[in-house]
């Protein structure tokens, strides 16, 4: 016997160690406490001030740090996340890792005809589709940005496509707390009733301070809206490193942390125990070009860090990955979302946004999503790793093939055959000679006509056609108080 033997061994990853994460922990609340943040909400400033912070100029915010850290500890350590019929879908906690899509894309590749136009809402019911059919992705979004549906009534058009396409879970956004509190009467109506909906939640809502350290009127009331209801909130800051943060990666981890922290901070003073996914992005801005850089070396650092400081912080912790800046589906779309896969799932980010993404988080790609499943795949049996017990050593089958034998047609190699190796849908591994007789496809393509014969073939498990009468009501009132609220404006 071996004392302390471990027979499966699993790829392990750390960016900072102990004294790192408590170092920028406590760079952190140096920040929340001596700079302070701009609260832009008279009920969010309030809530603060009662709760011991010292408010100046009316909207600067210095938090002190026993807030910040009994804020963690009352906020949730496991956010369940069920599907829309009721099921356990995904527990984010610890280092369990669920991958899912991004949303609110202004541009797609037609899939089609291959021409770069603006998005319609068509695209989110296809993207969802894609998605649904997908082992391996675990939650859905709209992809897409419906833009021929005018103001706020676009985010909940997406929402309704979405649930009445698939029963998986939805990550999801709003303009404003008005179109968002719809989306959640919808919610509500599905689930058969407030309790039901509290108690098996199947939306993540996400929305975003302002960087650097500022906390908008907008985001504070979809904040207070998704604590007093329980919905599970995915409130996470999007710095632009060299812009909005500070150009030191370290640096930028802090303002974003902060923003992050002092968001959290305001949702449990509204509501103890409510449930968020909290973390940060801190992406580069490129000198040279002025654009975003999704798929950087640089932002997978700071997304490491973010995962180690909130498996500290014993939190759910949102990241993104698959995200390309590459503007079509070539080889760099599958070098960017491999390595950017492969490190989230490293990092145990437990929810990972944004398969698909084309263009720096502008273009949508229903084929990207399936390329993205087949690396999910690929990762993931990396992070299974294999068996090193007295089995799987195979010193038995050794001993009766010998030296000189063939192991093709041992018991074992049958047995294991199916599981001990991963095996590709899309991936090619004919040899030359019979890939060119098959008719030499690359990669893309054979990803495009595999997405293609998903959209002409796989029938998701639509919502019951009473419902979705019930969830036109609900639409139809929206489509007339949203409209009224907007000539009125």
């Amino acid at each position: 016997m071996q004392t302390g033997f471990k027979s499966q061994c699993i790829p392990e990853y750390r960016l900072l160690n102990h004294a790192q994460i408590e170092e920028l922990h406590r760079a952190t609340l140096e920040v929340l406490e001596t700079v302070g943040v701009k609260v832009h909400h008279k009920q969010a400033l309030e809530l603060l001030r009662t709760a011991g912070c010292r408010v100046k100029d009316d909207q600067t915010v210095m938090i002190p740090n026993w807030l910040v850290e009994a804020s963690i500890r009352s906020a949730p350590s496991r956010v369940t996340i069920y599907d829309r019929d009721g099921n356990e879908a995904m527990r984010l906690e610890g280092n369990n890792i669920y991958f899912g899509l991004g949303t609110d894309l202004l541009q797609v590749y037609d899939i089609r005809t291959d021409e770069l136009r603006d998005a319609c809402l068509n695209d989110v019911v296809e993207a969802a589709v894609v998605a649904d059919h997908c082992d391996e992705i675990d939650f859905i979004a709209s992809q897409a940005h419906p833009r021929e549906i005018d103001t706020n009534l676009a985010f909940i058009a997406s929402f309704k496509a979405l649930v009445e396409t698939s029963p998986k879970p939805i990550y999801n956004t709003a303009a404003s707390h008005h179109d968002l509190a719809y989306i959640i009467e919808m919610a509500e109506t599905i689930s058969g009733g407030v309790d039901q909906f509290r108690a098996k939640p199947f939306f993540i809502h996400y929305a975003e301070p302002i960087s650097p350290l500022v906390h908008s009127q907008g985001a504070l009331d979809k904040l207070l809206l998704c604590a007093d209801k329980g919905v599970p909130l995915n409130y996470v800051p999007a710095l632009l490193s060299a812009a909005s943060g500070p150009i030191t990666l370290a640096g930028a981890c802090v303002v974003a942390n902060a923003e992050a922290l002092s968001g959290l901070v305001i949702h449990q003073l509204q509501a103890k125990g409510a449930p968020m996914i909290s973390g940060f992005s801190a992406t580069p801005l490129d000198m040279a070009t002025g654009t975003t850089v999704y798929s950087s070396p640089d932002e997978r650092l700071t997304h490491s860090a973010c995962c180690d400081l909130y498996h500290y912080y014993g939190l759910p912790v949102w990241g993104e990955a698959g995200c390309c800046d590459s503007k079509l589906l070539d080889g760099q779309a599958a070098i960017e979302a491999t390595a950017t896969i492969m490190m989230a799932a490293l990092d145990g980010c437990n929810l990972i946004h944004n398969m698909g993404y084309l263009g720096q988080g502008l273009i949508g790609s229903p084929a990207a999503i399936v390329m993205c499943n087949e690396i999910i795949s690929y990762v993931k049996r990396i992070m299974r790793g294999f068996s090193m017990d007295r089995e799987h050593l195979s010193i038995d089958a050794i001993r009766e093939v010998g030296p000189g034998g063939t192991f093709l047609t041992h018991d074992q190699t049958l047995e294991l055959c199916r599981s001990e190796h991963w095996r590709p849908q899309l991936i090619n591994r004919d040899n030359p000679e019979v890939w060119v007789a098959a008719g030499g496809k690359r990669y893309s393509e054979v990803v495009t006509e595999k997405t293609l014969e998903i959209l002409a073939s796989h029938q998701p498990k639509r919502l019951a056609t009473e419902t979705v009468k019930a969830l036109d009501g609900v639409y139809r009132r929206a489509e007339s108080n949203l409209n009224e609220k907007f000539l009125s404006a």
